[in-house]
């Protein structure tokens, strides 16, 4: 079963708050999904470790409802 959009946002806003998410359908398959997220938590964190957080706020669904996410990670400007 596909996930949807807004359910992945939700997710990922649900396990880091203050996320900014912007989320893209890459086959409008509702299996393949671009995810960009920015958050001041991730400050100071490597890439691989603000990757997991992400995987984490998606509660297991990664690999199973959620076939493919290309994830991006970053900051917000001005902080580091």
């Amino acid at each position: 079963m596909a996930m949807d959009a807004s359910e992945i946002e939700r997710l990922i806003k649900e396990g880091i708050p203050d996320a900014k998410v912007e989320i893209t359908d890459l086959r409008g398959d509702g299996d393949h999904y671009a995810a960009m997220v920015t958050s001041a938590s991730f400050a100071g964190l490597p890439r691989v470790r603000q990757h997991q957080m992400v995987y984490d706020a998606l509660k297991g669904n990664m690999g199973q409802a959620l076939h493919a996410l290309a994830l991006q990670t970053s900051v917000p400007d001005g902080q580091s």
